[in-house]
C-alpha cells in the first residue's frame, strides 16, 4: 500500500504522551466506583429481571446496599454472602431484597465471601469466554468478507421490524448491522427490560433485544455463507451494564468511547471515566470490537481546522483500550469524511487524514465514518458525496466503513436509501479494489504535507493536555469546541469513593496480567 513519509519519532513521542494523559485518568479514578459498576458486577453474578413495579432488580439491590452504606465496599460480596447463609442464587437474593424479606449485611466472614465470590466470577467468565469462542468457530466456519466490512444501520424503535431490515440488508450485502438506541437511552440510569416496539429514533438496548437480533443475523448469516457482526451502543449512564449483556448475547462491536458521553450528552466526567474503564475491560474479555466517537467531533467543530482533535483524541482513547485489556485488533478508532465539499482540494485533505489514521495504527480496526454535516438535502450531491466517501475508504484501506444515506439530511432512511448506498460503496470497492497498490502519494505532496501539518498539531495539543490533564483539557473545549467540568453533568450522584476493603472479583479476572483493579 501506498504510504505518506511520517515523522516516526513524532508519532512516538505523541502516543508516550497519550500513554501518561490516560494512566493519570486511570490513576485518579481507581479509588472511585459507581452505582453502573456495582449493577454490571451484579448481573455478570446472575441477577436479571424486575420488580412488580418494573424496577430492574441490580437497581433495587444497589439502592438497597446504599440505603445500607455498604456500597463503597462492593456489591459482590454482601450479595453472595447472603447466597451461602440462605442457600440461594443471586437472582432468589435479589428478589428476597426488592420483595423486602431480606437485609443484605457485611459478610461476617469476608474472607470466605471474597473466595466465593471469586468462584461465582470466574463461572460467568467462562460463559463469556464460550462466546467468544463460538464467534471464532462461526467465522472459522463460515468466513467473512474482507474489509472494509460494510455497516448498515437500523433505527425503526420495533425490535421485530429492526430484524425484518436487518435481514434484507445482510441480503443486498451488509456485512454489519448496528441497532441505533433510542433517543436519550443514554440518559436513563437502568437498563429497560425484555422486547421493545416502542423507542423514538432507534430501539431500546435491551439483553432481550440483543439476543432476538443476534439469533436473527447468524440465521441469515448461516444461509448466505458468511458471518454477520452486530452492533450496539454501551455509552452512557448504564455503559457497564449493556457491555455485560452484550458480552452474554455475543455482540461483535460496541460504540464505547471515553470522552463522546461526556461532551455530547453531558454525562459526568468522572462517572463516564470509571464506567469506561469497566465496560472495556467487558469487551476486551469478550472479544468485542470497541467503536469510539472522535467523528463526533467534526460535527461540531470544523473538519479542516480540528482535524488534530480527532487524532489526539484518537492516541488517548488507544491508550484507555490499553489500560483495559484490548488488543489493537479491537480498536474501533473513529473518524470521518465531514469537510465542507466546496472546500478547494477538499478531497485531498480528506485522503490525508485517513490515510494518517491508517498509518498511526496499522493495527487497529479503524471505524470511518461517512459525510453528514455538510448533507444538505440535494440526493445527488449526496450520492457523490457517499461516493467520493468510498473511494477515500478504498484507497486507504478503512475496516469499518459506514455507509452514506443520500437522506441524510432529510430522514431516518427507507430500505431503498439502504439498498443504493449498498449498491454504491459495492461497485466503488470492486471497482477499485487493488487501486491502493497501484498508486503511490507523492514525496513532499499536498496530501503529505497536509498529514504532516495535522500530526504535528497533535502533538502540540497533547503537550497542552498532558500539562491541563484530560479533564482539564475537556473544560477548556479542547474538544469539539464544547466544555465540561469535572463536577458537573448527569450521573455524579453515582460516583462513589472506594472504601479501604472495596473488593470486586472481576478485574483480577478478566484483566492481562499487570493489570490495575479499577
Amino acid at each position: 500500500m501506498s504510504r505518506l513519509h511520517l515523522d516516526k519519532a513524532q508519532i512516538s513521542r505523541a502516543r508516550a504522551r497519550a500513554r501518561r494523559i490516560a494512566r493519570r485518568v486511570s490513576d485518579e479514578m481507581s479509588a472511585l466506583t459507581t452505582t453502573s459498576v456495582e449493577r454490571a458486577t451484579l448481573r455478570l453474578l446472575g441477577i436479571d429481571g424486575v420488580d412488580a413495579n418494573g424496577v430492574p432488580l441490580p437497581n433495587r439491590v444497589v439502592a438497597h446496599l446504599q440505603g445500607q452504606a455498604l456500597l463503597q465496599h462492593g456489591a459482590a460480596a454482601p450479595v453472595i454472602a447472603a447466597m451461602q447463609e440462605q442457600g440461594w442464587s443471586a437472582q432468589q437474593v435479589a428478589q428476597a431484597v426488592a420483595g423486602g424479606g431480606l437485609t443484605l449485611r457485611r459478610p461476617a466472614k469476608p474472607g470466605h465471601a471474597r473466595r466465593a465470590a471469586a468462584t461465582h466470577a470466574s463461572q460467568a467468565c467462562l460463559q463469556i469466554a464460550a462466546q467468544r469462542a463460538r464467534r471464532s468457530d462461526k467465522i472459522r466456519t463460515l468466513g467473512e468478507t474482507p474489509t472494509p466490512w460494510l455497516y448498515l444501520i437500523v433505527a425503526t424503535g420495533n425490535i421485530h421490524e429492526d430484524v425484518l431490515q436487518a435481514r434484507a440488508a445482510v441480503e443486498q450485502g451488509a456485512d454489519i448491522i448496528a441497532v441505533i438506541r433510542s433517543t436519550g437511552q443514554s440518559l436513563l440510569d437502568y437498563v429497560p427490560f425484555g422486547a421493545t416496539t416502542e423507542g423514538f429514533g432507534g430501539t431500546y438496548a435491551t439483553q432481550e433485544n440483543f439476543r432476538l437480533m443476534r439469533a436473527a443475523l447468524d440465521e441469515v448469516g448461516d444461509r448466505l455463507g458468511r458471518y454477520i457482526r452486530l452492533t450496539n451502543y454501551c455509552s452512557g449512564l448504564c455503559m457497564p451494564e449493556i457491555a455485560v449483556m452484550g458480552a452474554t448475547e455475543r455482540l461483535d462491536m460496541m460504540l464505547n468511547d471515553s470522552m463522546y458521553g461526556i461532551i455530547f450528552r453531558d454525562i459526568n466526567m468522572r462517572r463516564t471515566f470509571v464506567d469506561q474503564f469497566f465496560s472495556r475491560m467487558v469487551n476486551a474479555y469478550a472479544g468485542i470490537i470497541i467503536n469510539t466517537g472522535e467523528d463526533n467531533y467534526l460535527t461540531t467543530a470544523d473538519a479542516f481546522d480540528a482535524a488534530h482533535t480527532v487524532l489526539a483524541s484518537q492516541l488517548i482513547n488507544e491508550q484507555f483500550a490499553l489500560i483495559s485489556g484490548l488488543a489493537p485488533e479491537q480498536m474501533g478508532l473513529g473518524h470521518a469524511f465531514e469537510i465542507d465539499p466546496a472546500m478547494e482540494n477538499g478531497f485531498l485533505w480528506e485522503l490525508a487524514h485517513a490515510q494518517l489514521a491508517r498509518q498511526v495504527f496499522p493495527r487497529a480496526t479503524l471505524k470511518y465514518m461517512p459525510p453528514t454535516k455538510h448533507m444538505s438535502g440535494n440526493i445527488f450531491r449526496g450520492q457523490v458525496q457517499n461516493t467520493l466517501f468510498n473511494v477515500a475508504s478504498a484507497v486507504t484501506r478503512q475496516d469499518i466503513h459506514l455507509l452514506g444515506m443520500m437522506t441524510e439530511a432529510i430522514h431516518t432512511p427507507f430500505i431503498q436509501d439502504r439498498f443504493l448506498a449498498l449498491q454504491n460503496a459495492r461497485y466503488v470497492f470492486n471497482a477499485m479494489k487493488d487501486l491502493h497498490s497501484e498508486i503511490a502519494f507523492k514525496r513532499g505532496g499536498q496530501i503529505e504535507q497536509r498529514a504532516q501539518t495535522v500530526l504535528a498539531q497533535t502533538e502540540v495539543m497533547l503537550t497542552e493536555i498532558e500539562t491541563l490533564g484530560l479533564q482539564g483539557a475537556i473544560g477548556k473545549g479542547m474538544f469539539a469546541e464544547i466544555s465540561r467540568t469535572p463536577d458537573g453533568g448527569k450521573g455524579l450522584d453515582g460516583v462513589i469513593r472506594k472504601a479501604d476493603d472495596y473488593f470486586n472479583p472481576f478485574p483480577s479476572l478478566m484483566l492481562p496480567k499487570g493489570g490495575k483493579n479499577v
